[in-house]
């Protein structure tokens, strides 16, 4: 049976786009080559042989099939670019709130759950909840916020909100953002602990937009690994458990490997939600290293009518001023499945992913 296992590493960005400052990017955005010129070079032999460092402008892959891709869609998030992969080209940007939520949506989604909602304004995570945390147990008010992405977030402590509650008042925002609300993603972010040590737990849950038709119906069945399914509000994917780090997403990929699933689609987020956010190139480059090794053995287990495809789905620049994500190319590298191997160059458009499984598996592409 033909496989295809595509692996992203989120936010690892090729270099700047062509259209960078649209989105309020530098030239120099290049997160993965700005890491290795930052930190020195990688101890990762498997990046390197596979050519997706070179892919990032690090280095060279005599041998190798690798290019970069050029996102075609108005966004630099991960829905924007896995609906992309899958052949869904977006030809607006989904709404931001750089002044938080509008006050009429606010109310009305209070009314709905029957309380009050604390914050509603731009924030990063863990600073919010250290901020409202322990204003939020006090008065059982949910910490509503976002940030430069198309995000609805409502944050709240596991032994205030019961984790379902929390569930349900994402399924009723989810509801109530429709255009010209319509935010990409509502997102559940639980915590525990105390004030001065809150943290974020491992039950976040991610409610997004409902993709139109792409590849991934087609298939069916897929196996999805992370957020990926998340992200395509389950849909065409088996039931699987919800993996929420990189050492979580190895386990759960050795499963995909060993199940009958053609198609595997993996979400490997470290890299993008530890350090590009963060601006910590430093342990971005200990992320890809650590990376490798896992990638060492992956390509060890693949078969003879396996494909393996190693891609991104946006830039996180640590080494850029801003903590959010870069508008970048993506890179490309494929493993297997009788592709000759020659290097790409620059391709338009992230669908080439979806494309080239497609013909793997024998279907029709669908976009």
């Amino acid at each position: 049976m033909k496989r295809a296992i595509v692996v992203v590493l989120d936010g690892c960005g090729a270099g700047a786009a062509p259209d960078h400052a649209d989105y309020g990017d530098g030239p120099g955005v290049s997160t993965v080559a700005n890491v290795v010129a930052r930190c020195g070079p990688l101890d990762a032999p498997n990046l390197t042989r596979t050519g997706f460092l070179a892919a990032c402008g690090v280095g060279e892959a005599p041998g190798a099939r690798y290019g970069r891709l050029r996102p075609l869609s108005h966004g630099k998030d991960s829905v924007t670019g896995h609906w992309e992969m899958m052949g869904v080209v977006l030809d607006r940007p989904f709404p931001t709130y750089p002044d938080g939520f509008p006050i009429p949506l606010v109310k009305a989604f209070e009314q709905a759950i029957g309380t009050q909602t604390l914050g509603n304004c731009p924030a990063s995570g863990t600073e919010i909840i250290a901020r409202l945390g322990e204003l939020h147990m006090e008065t059982g008010f949910p910490i509503l916020y976002t940030s430069a992405d198309s995000v609805f977030q409502l944050a709240c402590h596991e032994s205030v909100v019961p984790i379902e509650t929390l569930y349900e008042w994402c399924r009723i925002a989810r509801g109530m953002c429709v255009p010209p609300d319509d935010v990409q993603r509502v997102i559940a972010r639980p915590f525990v602990g105390e004030p001065g040590a809150f943290k974020r737990t491992e039950r976040r849950k991610d409610f997004p937009v409902e993709p139109p038709p792409n590849l991934v119906d087609r298939v069916g069945d897929v196996f999805g690994v992370g957020v990926v399914p998340e992200l395509f509000g389950g849909r065409g994917f088996r039931p699987v458990r919800r993996t929420q780090s990189n050492a979580a997403h190895a386990e759960m990929l050795d499963e995909a490997l060993a199940s009958d699933a053609r198609f595997v689609f993996a979400n490997f987020e470290d890299f993008d939600m530890l350090y590009g956010h963060r601006n910590d190139p430093a342990g971005f480059a200990r992320c890809l290293e650590e990376f490798d090794s896992l990638l060492g053995g992956l390509i060890a287990r693949l078969g003879p009518d396996d494909l393996l495809v190693l891609t991104a789905d946006h830039g996180n620049d640590p080494t850029d001023a801003s903590t959010d994500h870069s508008r970048e190319y993506v890179p490309l590298a494929t493993v297997g499945g009788g592709t000759v191997t020659v290097p790409l160059g620059d391709l338009d458009g992230l669908s080439v992913v979806g494309r080239t499984v497609a013909e793997h598996l024998g279907l029709a592409w669908p976009a």
